[in-house]
Formats: structure tokens, C-alpha cells, sequence
């Protein structure tokens, strides 16, 4: 190596370690890194805070504002509306809330929402606050232990709310009435439940109603209970005067429903949440038997059959056993002639639950049955038609026993069986006032006229005769007899006078009786001396001292 190259070489300085230069941050920068901080702290607890977000799909958006709109739970504000948008099929609004971070354990998959707003409905008036702070959407926690986010809104306020206790049937009826949503449900006239919803059947042959009743009014409810529509007026009028019955004011307005338990009961056990019943149009209906088969019978009236309906009462003995099934017309060509066949249909258990222990009961079959009531039939059993009022005309039939009806016999082995019937009520009084007058038309009653006016003739004469004997008795003896009566009373003073007790002869009959007396005293005397002495008779009456 050349001395300049060593040179340079020795010119190079040398490297000396330093520590790392630390980098200071100025003071202006504090301020802004400490907002930093505070913001993302804020920010991350109203992360953590923030409650869930929920979307509702309802048919309008009426009533309801985003940032305004709240969701309450009893009086609570639990969330709130934030964006109110079309669903895609353009049919329904969806509503996104958002809800309070509390409210994650009210979101079950059945919990229900809906708008509040002024309503007038069966169940009352509802709302009406909101004419004041406007509508807001109420909510009702379901049951369900699955949540979920996604709800269908309400049109309607729920009837029943989910904590209410109580339990929930299922009703089967041929037509809704006068029932809607909310309407009552009584029990021996107490209001213990209400309508919570009613749909067409799937057939279009009925109608479903579903009905909640009220614990702890709902254990009475059984198997055996019977619903029947109790709305408006039940208005009957027989022979005990017009009747009407109402269950209360509101069945009267928006309908209602009863039910009752038959005593006694065929099935007294407990009906479980959901059991499905059976919905009469009437009490009377609703207390008939659904699994009794009822027998069949015809009956074959000669009488008018004006005032019978279809559905009008059989009566025996004032108990209700069956009901008239139809009404037509037969014609019969062998006597050229029509008859009215009247079929009915009996219910033998109505029968059957009267019977007493001892006694022996009809067979179960219809052929037993009938047998039985053969053997009624050849002891006067008969069928009667009778006036339920006289006002309205209507009629029912009657069973009876007429020990006076002719014997006859009827073939058990025909179905329906005829059973034989009798005149009855208003026919059979006409019937004998068109006999009565058969006889007074049959009487001669012109002869009885002639003879008649002769008596009256004879008669006349009669009183004629009278009359002139009366004024003969008037001029000729009358004076006769008015002075016998004067010398009668003028004797009658007489002897009256004669009588008295001042007159002499009264004087002298007193002085004879006063003789008389102490002469009936001497001879008692003279008897006692004599018998005390008898020999006085012979010797004489003895001296004194002898």
C-alpha cells in the first residue's frame, strides 16, 4: 500500500455508540389522544349496552313514527322504533326497534305485538290515552323458551294476555251468531272467560271458536260440559205466560256464550287445554245428549196439523224426551186419500234415568225397545196432539196413557214403529160441540114450538081465571074477613082484660088456690095421724091425756 493511501486510511474517524434518541410527544397532542380514548370508551359501552334489534311485519305503518314510535310492556318503555320500510312484496311495512339490553328474555317466538290505538270493540273501550300521546306499540311476553327476532304484528289487541292464568278451548258450531272477538263466556250467569278468536271451517259446513276461561273458574269445565250461544233474547211464550231469558246486557249487544255441566254427569273428569266441545244454538239443544242415539217413531194424526213444527217438543208427563223430526204427506191410492205422517224421535235414556233401582229396564236395542212400548201400547199408551198456547197456536205432542182407547196393536218389527194416536185438546172440544149440534138439529124443534106456543096459550088463560078470582076474593070476602078479624080482637081484649091481675076473678082463683092449699095440708095431716094411730078409724080420735 502507497504512503497517500495510508494517509486517507488515517484520516477516517472513528464510529462511537450512542444510546437510542428517545422521541418526545409534544403537548399539544394530550388533549386530543385523551378525547380519543373517552370516545372509544363511550362507544364500546354503548356497544355492550346496546339491547337487541327486532323487525315486526304489520299491514300498515299507521300510528307509528321511526325515533318516536316507542314498544312498552306493561306502561314500560322497553324499545323503539327506528326505520319503518316496505317489505319486498310491497303488501306489508316492516318495522325495525330496537329494543333495550333487559328485554333479551321477552323475545320468545310466540311473545305478540300490536299497535295501540283508540278502540271501541265486545271487550270495551281501549286506548284511549293514546289520543293524547299518540300510539305506540304494545307487546305481550309469550311463553315459548326459543327466542327469535323476526315477529308478525297484530291487527287486534290480543284478548288474553300470555300470563293471564286460566286455560284455552276449542268450540264446534254451525254458525258464528252474534259472537265475535272478546265476547263474553258465562257460567251460570258470571262472566269467566272471553272469545279469543273464530274462523270459517276448512268445508265451509261451520265454524271454530276459540274461548279462554278464567282460573279458577276453569275446573269447571269437564268432559260432559255443554256450550251453547246465549246472545240476545231467548223469548218463549206457553202456557205459563211469556218468558224471557238473557244471560246479561253485553250478551244482548256483542253476543256471548254459556256453558253448564248436566247433573248427573256422564263424564265428570277435568277437560284438558284444548279439548274441543260442541256449540248448541240453544240451552235446550246443548243439554241433549251428543252420543245418545235417539229411537224412532210415526205417528198418524187425523186432526189439523196447523201449529206443529219441525223441532217442536214430545212431552210425556211434563218430561221432555224427544223432539218432532219431520212433517210430511203421504197419499194412499187403495183409499184415495192422503195422511200426514209425523215422525218424532224419543231418546230412551231420558227415559232410562228416571227408572228406579228395582225396576226392570227396557232392553237397549231398538227391537227391545220397541217391544217395550208395545206392551205400553196395550195398556192406552198413545200419542196426543196439545195446544202450547193459545195465543201463538202452537202445538206439541203428548204421551200418555187413555185407559178408555180402543185396544190396538202395533208391529215392533218395522222401523220407524207407528205409534198410535188419539183426538186430543181443541179437536176433540169440537168434535163434541159439532155432536151436540147434530142433536139439537135432529130435535123436532117445530113441533116443540107448537107445543110450546099452546102451553103459552093455556097458560094465559090460567092467569086469567086467576086474576078474576082474586077480585072476587077482593070484593067479597075481604069485608067479611076484616070484620071477623075486629070481633076477634075485640074477644081477644076481653079475655085479656078478664086476665089481668087486678080483675076479681083473679082475686077469687087466688083466694080458692090459698083454700085449697090448707086443705091439702090438713089432709096430709090427717094421713100422718093415721098412720101413726090406724086403730082411730074404729075407736076414734083419742082424748087428751086418755
Amino acid at each position: 500500500m502507497s504512503v497517500p493511501d495510508a494517509e486517507r486510511v488515517a484520516e477516517v474517524p472513528e464510529a462511537v455508540a450512542r444510546g437510542q434518541r428517545r422521541v418526545r410527544l409534544p403537548l399539544v397532542w394530550i388533549i386530543p389522544v385523551l378525547a380519543a380514548l373517552i370516545g372509544g370508551w363511550i362507544a364500546l359501552h354503548a356497544v355492550l349496552e346496546r339491547g337487541p334489534t327486532i323487525r315486526i311485519r304489520f299491514q300498515t305503518a299507521d300510528g307509528l313514527e321511526p325515533g318516536k314510535t316507542a314498544i312498552r310492556y306493561r306502561s314500560v318503555e322497553v324499545g323503539q322504533v327506528r326505520t319503518i320500510v316496505l317489505a319486498p312484496d310491497h303488501k306489508t311495512v316492516l318495522v325495525t326497534a330496537e329494543m333495550v339490553k333487559d328485554a333479551r328474555s321477552l323475545l320468545s317466538e310466540d311473545t305478540r305485538f300490536w299497535v295501540v290505538r283508540p278502540r271501541i270493540a265486545a271487550g270495551g273501550v281501549s286506548g284511549l290515552g293514546t289520543l293524547i300521546s299518540g300510539s305506540f306499540i304494545g307487546m305481550d311476553v309469550g311463553k315459548s323458551r326459543r327466542t327469535a327476532h323476526d315477529f308478525q304484528g297484530l291487527e287486534l289487541p290480543p284478548v288474553v294476555s300470555g300470563d293471564l292464568p286460566g286455560r284455552e278451548f276449542v268450540l264446534h258450531g254451525g254458525t258464528l251468531g252474534s259472537i265475535e272477538v272478546g265476547s263474553p263466556i258465562y257460567f251460570r250467569h258470571v262472566p269467566v272467560g272471553r272469545v279469543t278468536e273464530f274462523r270459517l271451517d276448512a268445508d265451509g259446513h261451520g265454524v271454530t271458536v276459540g274461548v279462554f276461561i278464567e282460573s279458577p273458574y276453569d275446573h269447571f269445565v269437564v268432559r260432559d260440559s255443554r256450550f251453547w250461544h246465549a246472545s240476545g233474547f231467548d223469548v218463549s211464550l206457553g202456557a205459563e205466560g211469556v218468558r224471557v231469558n238473557s244471560e246479561s246486557v253485553a250478551a244482548i249487544l256483542v253476543g256471548g256464550i254459556a256453558f253448564e255441566t248436566p247433573e248427573p254427569s256422564q263424564d265428570a273428569r277435568r277437560a284438558t287445554a284444548g279439548t274441543q266441545f260442541r256449540l248448541a244454538e240453544s240451552r235446550t239443544a246443548a243439554m241433549r245428549s251428543p252420543n245418545e242415539t235417539p229411537d224412532a217413531y210415526v205417528l198418524y194424526f187425523k186432526n189439523a196439523l196447523r201449529g206443529l213444527a219441525i223441532g217442536a217438543p214430545v212431552d210425556f208427563n211434563g218430561i221432555e224426551v224427544g223432539e218432532v223430526r219431520s212433517i210430511k204427506i203421504e197419499y194412499d191410492p187403495g183409499t184415495v186419500s192422503f195422511r200426514f205422517p209425523v215422525e218424532i224421535a224419543l231418546y230412551p235414556q231420558r227415559v232410562r234415568a228416571r227408572y228406579r233401582a228395582e225396576s226392570p229396564r227396557p232392553d237397549t236395542d231398538v227391537t227391545g225397545t220397541y217391544r217395550f212400548v208395545e206392551r205400553l201400547i196395550e195398556h192406552g199408551f198413545r200419542a196426543q196432539l196439545r195446544s202450547e198456547s193459545l195465543l201463538t197456536g202452537q202445538q206439541y205432542v203428548a204421551l200418555d196413557f187413555f185407559p178408555r182407547a180402543p185396544l190396538l196393536h202395533s208391529d215392533p218389527t218395522v222401523v220407524p214403529m207407528v205409534l198410535p194416536t188419539v183426538a186430543g185438546g181443541l179437536d176433540e172440544l169440537q168434535a163434541s160441540l159439532a155432536d151436540i149440534l147434530r142433536k139439537i138439529d135432529a130435535m123436532p124443534l117445530q113441533r116443540l114450538g107448537s107445543d110450546a106456543d099452546a102451553a103459552l096459550v093455556t097458560l094465559r088463560e090460567t092467569l086469567e081465571t086467576a086474576n078474576r078470582l082474586a077480585d072476587r076474593l077482593d070484593r067479597e070476602v075481604t069485608p067479611e074477613a076484616r070484620a071477623t078479624l075486629m070481633e076477634a080482637r075485640r074477644a081477644l081484649a076481653a079475655v085479656d082484660q078478664t086476665l089481668a091481675s087486678d080483675a076479681p076473678l083473679e082475686q077469687d082463683l087466688q083466694q080458692s088456690l090459698k083454700q085449697l092449699t090448707r086443705a091439702a095440708e090438713a089432709l096430709r095431716s090427717l094421713a100422718d095421724y093415721l098412720e101413726r094411730h090406724p086403730e082411730a078409724l074404729l075407736r076414734g080420735k083419742a082424748r087428751d091425756g086418755s
